[in-house]
This record gives C-alpha cells, structure tokens and sequence, in this order.
C-alpha cells in the first residue's frame, strides 16, 4: 500500500513537471528522479511505465490550451504521430531487453552544442526563418519522428525538448509552433511506451492516476504561461531545461 503523504509528495513533482513539459519539454527530469527516490523498492520499469500515464496526461491537457491559439498543420502532424509511435513502441521494447547506458555519453556532448547554439544565437527560434519544399519538409518531418521518437522509448529524458529544438532548426518553426507541434507528436510517443507497459503490466494505477491528475494541472497552467510570454520566454526556459538535461546525464555518466 502506498502511503497518502508519499502520493502527495509525487503529486507535486508531476504538477512542477507538468508545468515545465508544457513550455518546452523536459518533465521527465522532475517527475522521473523524483519517482525513483522515493519509490526505491519497486523495479525500475514499474516506475518509469508507470510515469507514463502523468506525462501523457499533462502533454494532452498542454495541447488542448495550444490547440485554442496556435495553427496546426494537422497532415503533416498526423504522419509524424504515427511515425513516432511506432518508433517509440520499437524503443521501449528495446529498452526491456538491453541497457541504454552507453548512450548517454552521446546524448551528453550533443547536449552541450545544443545549450552553446541556443545560448549565443539570440535570435534562434524567435520568428519563422526556413521556407521548404514539400519533398524536403515530409523527408525531414518523418526523420525526426523516427530518431526522437525511437529516443523517447529507449531512453527519454529530454526528448520533449529535442522535439522543440528539430521542429525550430530543423524545419523552421519558431519557439511558440514549435513547443505546440512538439507536444503532440510527444502524446505519441508516450502512447507507443504507454502500449507496451501495459501489455507487460508495469503500471501502477494507484500512483499513476493521482499524477496524472496533477501533472494535468500542471500542463494546463503551463501552456497558458508560454502563450502568453511568448517566444523570448520560452527561449530563457528550453535554455533552462537543457542545463538541467546535461546536469542529469552528467551525473549518470561521471557520478554513477
């Protein structure tokens, strides 16, 4: 049985994730740590498919909020769904066979030239700056769902952000279209893992119900913020969130 205080306490680290996730991505490093702290006694994969179900809770509520004031190229969005779940599902399946250590140092340096190129071109993301061909805007959308989407499955911390930073310099969408495009191309994701937890019975739904609730909260309170700052604020906040990716895997790779 899960004591109620511990709920509240993971409660509360899925608002502030759900908060942070909705602007920019990046949630799982609150919500994720957090969880494994405090729920140390059960496997590691109960707990992260079990955070599953907060993370697509939140990102759905997020979406609703952006849907109400950002236009969404909803074929193109539909075809990078589908891909990226697919994608993640074939991640988490991975996941449950093999080790993703190795990865991480990777993930660490490309990290480190996101934060430099975000940190000293101040104009990134703030305006729209790339016109693509029809051909080159499908080969560069169904890329991404596949490389980050299959990220997201097989090892996850930061793939809402990865998502924001490819639909900006990948594709030329500024900050705002970005984390609202970002987000639901992200509900897939969450859907594949969300797929294949379930179908192994790693989720916990006395726990993952009441996240999800907050987290929800979180993600509405949050999209509202980033629409109504805009670009300049969501930029202070991606840059924000990709020092606390590197400071996660940092701490994985050299402290472990």
């Amino acid at each position: 049985m899960i004591d109620w205080q511990l709920i509240l306490l993971l409660c509360a680290f899925a608002f502030l994730a759900g908060f942070v996730d909705a602007i920019v991505g990046g949630g799982g490093l609150i919500q994720t740590p957090a969880a494994l702290i405090l729920l140390p006694n059960l496997p590691v994969a109960t707990v992260i498919g079990s955070l599953k179900i907060p993370s697509f809770s939140g990102t759905a509520f997020a979406v609703v909020q952006y849907l109400k004031k950002v236009q969404v190229y909803w074929m193109q969005i539909a075809v990078m769904c589908a891909v990226a779940f697919g994608a993640a599902y074939s991640g988490s399946m991975l996941l449950s066979m093999v080790s993703n250590q190795y990865m991480k140092p990777i993930i660490f340096i490309v990290l480190c030239g996101v934060a430099i190129y975000t940190y000293t071109r101040k104009q990134f993301g703030q305006t729209k700056t790339k016109t693509l061909t029809p051909t080159q805007n499908w080969i560069r959308s169904i890329t991404i769902s596949l490389i980050i989407g299959f990220y997201d499955g097989f090892i996850g911390p930061g793939a809402g952000s990865f998502l924001v930073l490819a639909f900006i310099a990948v594709l030329g969408h500024d900050f705002l279209h970005a984390s609202a495009h970002a987000k639901l191309v992200n509900l897939a994701t969450n859907l594949g893992s969300i797929l294949l937890f379930v179908l192994k019975g790693s989720i916990i739904w006395s726990i993952a119900i009441p996240m999800a609730v907050s987290n929800a909260l979180g993600g509405i309170l949050g999209a509202r913020t980033a629409i109504a700052k805009g670009n300049q604020f969501i930029r202070i906040f991606f840059l924000l969130v990709v020092f606390g990716t590197l400071i996660r895997f940092g701490y994985d790779i050299f402290f472990k």
